[in-house]
């Protein structure tokens, strides 16, 4: 998630990392000033392959999986995973997992 914050951030943009305890759980959450993501895409956000900008080639962009694997990572852990974003001002990940 950083990364892709990273990659899609302007290069004075910024990126806001935040952890919270919450009711048992550690949250965290990645900001970026991207161009966030269009409100038809969130839903396949996480599956394996899926790339917002058809047009980027492997050289340019990634594959596709390093959402869907964090999905996985954080839902072995029993949390769970999700986005906000606007369009033209940026994205929000979340994650939860519980405390041990």
């Amino acid at each position: 998630m950083l990364l892709n914050a990273i990659n899609h951030s302007p290069p004075e943009g910024k990126i806001t990392v935040q952890i919270h305890r919450k009711t048992g759980n550690i949250q965290v959450a990645v900001s970026d000033e991207g161009p966030g993501i269009p409100a038809e895409e969130l839903p396949f956000i996480f599956e394996r392959f899926y790339r917002v900008d058809k047009a980027r080639s492997r050289k340019e962009g990634g594959m596709g999986l390093g959402l869907a694997i964090a999905r996985s990572y954080v839902e072995a852990h029993g949390g769970r995973i999700w986005v906000e974003s606007i369009p033209l001002r940026g994205s929000t990940f979340y994650f939860t997992i519980p405390v041990v």
